[in-house]
């Protein structure tokens, strides 16, 4: 198949090694680097994604403001998407959010 290119597009390119990270303005870099050698930027969101998933299952939210129930609701969705993409991938172990 050929490639086909829409105007003012290129390939798109992501080198994986080596890594290059930038930490921007960060207050301590050391400290961001230390901690990305522990768990990536996307395991850290995974992990604390999953403790949202159990926090959600458990709290009795009550009745909330129209745009805080809209936040627990696209948080919710979020979730709900992003564990599709991880059983896609074949992920052994999926929290999925309430969807109530």
């Amino acid at each position: 198949m050929p490639d086909v290119k829409l105007p003012l597009s290129g390939n798109v390119t992501q080198s994986i090694f080596p890594f290059t990270i930038n930490v921007g303005e960060s207050s301590s870099p050391a400290t961001e680097l230390d901690a990305i050698s522990v768990a990536s930027y996307g395991k850290q969101l995974g992990r604390i994604g999953e403790a949202l998933v159990v926090l959600l299952k458990h709290v009795k939210l009550g009745q909330l403001p129209p745009e805080e129930e809209k936040a627990i609701i696209d948080l919710k969705c979020m979730l709900h998407e992003l564990a599709n993409v991880k059983k896609e991938h074949g992920a052994k172990h999926i929290l999925w959010p309430p969807l109530a």
